[in-house]
């Protein structure tokens, strides 16, 4: 089995992006090939650089990961919409305000990831867990539209199972305490428990 794991370089100032931190460090499970990508926090180029990996790869699963700072658990995302609109920009300076991700897109499209299944392995290894239903109008959002636009639309990926999981802030970022933040460790586990699950 082959699966691309994508984490995304640091955003808005920040040194580090724990979402790449984590990934950068995953082990491939038994009789799984990984593959690791590290994404630019740029509307569509994400996206772009992704489904390019896909086509090349041509892996069984995709799972996305990228940073949710003020969440508390890990959250794997039920569904992508099609919206763009932030209240900062991406790292290419783009700072669209109600755009859609595809003007002639659907107005979203569900996780092909098992996010149930996901959450409760996560939370029997006693770390915080919970589905989420909005990965929020930023570049996370956008490449996880993307790729599941991409899956439902493209015959090469019709088999594929993705999806998006946002992590919370990490101890390692420079962040004031009354934000929420998990051990790099901690993320790590969840992220690994993630993939073994799909991998299952």
């Amino acid at each position: 089995m082959k699966i691309i794991v994508t984490g995304f370089e640091p955003f808005d100032g920040g040194a580090i992006n724990p979402s790449w931190e984590a990934v950068s460090a995953l082990n491939a499970p038994e009789n799984v090939q990984l593959v690791k990508l590290q994404l630019p926090v740029v509307y569509g180029k994400a996206a772009e650089i992704l489904l390019e990996t896909m086509r090349r790869e041509l892996p069984d699963a995709v799972v996305c990961v990228g940073l949710a700072e003020g969440r508390a658990e890990i959250t794997p995302e039920r569904v992508a919409i099609n919206c763009r609109d932030e209240s900062i920009p991406d790292n290419g300076g783009f700072f669209p305000h109600d755009e859609p991700v595809d003007a002639a897109g659907q107005p979203a499209y569900f996780t092909r990831l098992p996010v149930r299944r996901i959450t409760e392995e996560i939370r029997k290894a006693g770390l915080p867990a919970k589905i989420s239903n909005s990965a929020g109008v930023y570049v996370c959002n956008d490449l996880f539209y993307g790729l599941l636009r991409a899956i439902a639309s493209e015959p090469l990926f019709k088999s594929v199972i993705g999806g998006f999981i946002h992590v919370p802030a990490s101890t390692g970022m420079a962040l004031p305490p009354s934000v929420p933040a998990l051990e790099p460790e901690q993320i790590l586990k969840g992220l690994q428990i993630t993939i073994e699950t799909v991998a299952r």
